[in-house]
């Protein structure tokens, strides 16, 4: 019998992803003065207010306060009428030192036997069935919400559109998993009152995403997509009515709260740590964009169609205390699960210090990971200019998400005999 599933995301504007966007950025510029630098930071945005917290060890200091001001600024909240401006914002620091308990379980003499930042169990998920080896409800969640931020910021056609916004896209998979057709589509955006008729004006907005906003994600999509896309789809625009009051004003945000539209929509499995905020010896981070890399590159060699790998840690230790593997039954190869979980271990180093150097984690790379997912995203080199008051300009070219590479694909054919 044929089922449904549903994957969500949100936009930048989004009060959860403002405190994300915020808090990786403060991350990125202390890695980009000090790469050693040991973060974890939090933030809080609310009505006119931003707070910041948290425990950071490093060689420099940062205006920590003009940071999250010109993060909000670039994301958009620049009027009075949002009651949250990033030049008109209260921004309260409370970040202090880190404790040295958590930082002697993690340095050691030998950068290798580096141990992890703290225990956990992390996983990464990748699929065949779309292009990026991500599921494909997210994905194209994604795709709209970025698609929208590009029209709110061109100012043309829709010119009523405010940062805050979500989507959510429901998918039919016939009893073998393959996805048969899309079944409902789901899109909330905060706007201005740009007509006095509550009424004539939620019906623009529905007419203008149906008609503008959908045309030009579907073109971005490939064929075998867009044919899931049909006359019967049931479009939720703005159901609650006006969405006026929004972003920080209307819910408070918090660094880490949207932790699956980071991830698989759902799909795979989650672990439960953040990301955003953390620097790579926290392996909440960089184990999972590790398990990421692994998954993506075993599905990408043809070990299996789906891949949902797990890894977990104790703080201090740099092994892992395990490492397990399931394929949902579509291994390629002769082969358990347990075996395949230790070739894996043989081709991936998997200590938290050969996970930071594999992945050039120590690099500032964290602000474009702040929005519209962690995973799925195309590898690219780009330069980041940072500036502070007390260190001075520096140029850094950067390569972002390395963990979508597939540069492991032949160690992982060799491995596997494929």
């Amino acid at each position: 019998m044929a089922y449904l599933f549903t994957s969500e995301s949100v936009s930048e504007g989004h009060p959860d992803k403002i405190a994300d966007q915020i808090s990786d950025t403060l991350l990125d510029n202390f890695l980009a003065f000090d790469e050693q630098s040991k973060v974890a930071c939090e933030t809080l945005v609310t009505t006119g207010q931003v707070v910041l917290a948290g425990e950071v060890r490093s060689n420099t200091y940062l205006d920590v306060q003009q940071i999250a001001r010109d993060v909000i600024n670039d994301i958009g909240y620049t009027k009075g009428a949002y009651q949250f401006s990033g030049d008109s914002c209260g921004v309260i620091s409370l970040i202090h030192e880190q404790s040295p308990d958590i930082n002697q379980g993690v340095d050691r003499e030998s950068k290798e036997e580096q141990g992890a930042g703290d225990q956990g169990m992390m996983f990464g998920y990748a699929t065949s069935e779309t292009e990026n080896h991500m599921p494909l409800a997210l994905d194209i969640a994604h795709k709209m919400m970025i698609e929208l931020a590009k029209l709110r910021r061109e100012n043309k056609e829709l010119t009523y559109l405010r940062p805050d916004a979500k989507s959510q896209v429901t998918i039919e998979y016939s009893d073998d998993n393959i996805p048969q057709r899309i079944v409902a589509v789901v899109l909330s955006t905060q706007h201005d009152q740009f007509m006095e008729h509550d009424e004539k004006m939620l019906q623009q907005i529905k007419e203008d995403i149906i008609k503008i906003l959908m045309p030009r994600v579907i073109e971005q999509l490939p064929d075998y997509v867009q044919k899931l896309f049909n006359d019967d789809i049931t479009y939720h625009i703005n159901p609650t009515g006006k969405f006026v009051i929004g972003g920080p004003h209307g819910d408070a945000g918090l660094t880490g709260r949207k932790i699956i539209v980071d991830t698989y929509g759902g799909k795979g499995a989650h672990g439960g740590g953040a990301f955003s905020g953390k620097d790579p010896s926290k392996v909440d981070r960089s184990a999972a964009y590790a398990a990421r890399h692994i998954a993506k590159n075993l599905v990408a060699a043809g070990v299996a169609d789906e891949v949902l790998i797990q890894v977990s840690y104790a703080i201090g230790v740099a092994e892992p205390t395990s490492i397990s593997i399931d394929t949902y039954g579509t291994a390629k190869v002769e082969l358990s699960n347990g075996e395949i979980a230790n070739k894996v271990k043989e081709v991936f180093d998997l200590r938290p210090a050969a996970i930071e150097e594999r992945l050039k984690l120590r690099n500032p790379i964290y602000r474009e990971t702040a929005a519209y997912g962690h995973m799925g995203k195309e590898p690219t080199t780009i330069t980041k200019v940072f500036e502070s008051p007390y260190s001075g300009k520096i140029t850094k070219e950067v390569e972002l998400f390395t963990w979508e590479k597939l540069d492991y694909v032949d160690k992982v054919k060799n491995a596997f005999n494929l």
